[in-house]
């Protein structure tokens, strides 16, 4: 097995760290210069939240201000669109794009969209996955000193942290479906003119990375176990 700066495996995660952080900066820089050009409707990101999902048909779904900045989201289990400061009062076109995103994943559960039905679905047992594989991939490798059941301990854990690439792939679609929603609202219902409408876009692909990138580390990291614990059973 591999250590520190001898361990050659590590090179895999070097473009998946520079992916995360150029999307993180895209998606800060493109939503900061969206932020701050209004739309000429004078739309909040409130007001079209309530309006995508009144035309949806979802007027039992709230809408709810909370704290900080890009940390909006639909809850199912509270049947809430929250809505960040950055958002919720604000007339941007950037506000409206975001806003407008979180009322699609409304729409996709509304609707019984498939992928998020199955994210929704394998959540619970994914989040135990998640916590459990990289201690047991941990325990594992320090085993293989004395032999016996640390390959298979290895492997059990690589197979639980799969479970992480599984949930960040369907997560993909899930959300490149919630901005196309999101987009084709805006325009069919005129919420935006078609050069703002561009805006938007820039500003919900520049999300979407971010997607894209945490999918993309995930798949190195396992790729990376898998190489990891094969150079060791070599090695024994």
């Amino acid at each position: 097995m591999y250590f520190g700066l001898f361990d050659p495996t590590m090179y895999l995660l070097i473009p998946a760290i520079i992916l995360a952080l150029w999307a993180q900066t895209k998606v800060s820089s493109t939503f900061n210069k969206y932020s701050k050009i209004a739309n000429a409707r004078g739309l909040t990101g409130s007001d079209a939240a309530r309006m995508i999902l009144d035309k949806n048909g979802l007027y039992s779904v709230k809408i709810q201000h909370i704290s900080g900045s890009l940390t909006d989201n639909f809850d199912p289990r509270t049947n809430v669109v929250n809505l960040s400061d950055a958002t919720y009062m604000s007339n941007s076109i950037g506000a409206i794009g975001v806003a407008a995103h979180e009322c699609g994943h409304a729409v996709q559960y509304a609707t019984g969209y498939t992928p998020i039905r199955i994210r929704n679905g394998i959540f619970p047992v994914v989040s135990i996955c998640s916590k459990l594989s990289m201690p047991i991939i941990l325990l594992g490798f320090i085993l293989t000193a004395f032999g016996g059941m640390a390959p298979l301990i290895v492997d059990i854990g690589i197979i639980l942290y799969s479970a992480t690439v599984v949930f960040q792939l369907i997560t993909l679609p899930v959300e490149f479906n919630a901005s196309s929603r999101a987009l084709k609202t805006l325009e069919s219902y005129q919420m935006l003119g078609s050069e703002e409408i561009k805006g938007a876009k820039k500003v919900l692909s520049a999300a979407a990375m971010t997607y894209v990138a945490a999918a993309f580390s995930a798949l190195m990291t396992l790729l990376r176990l898998v190489l990891l614990s094969s150079n060791n059973n070599r090695r024994d």
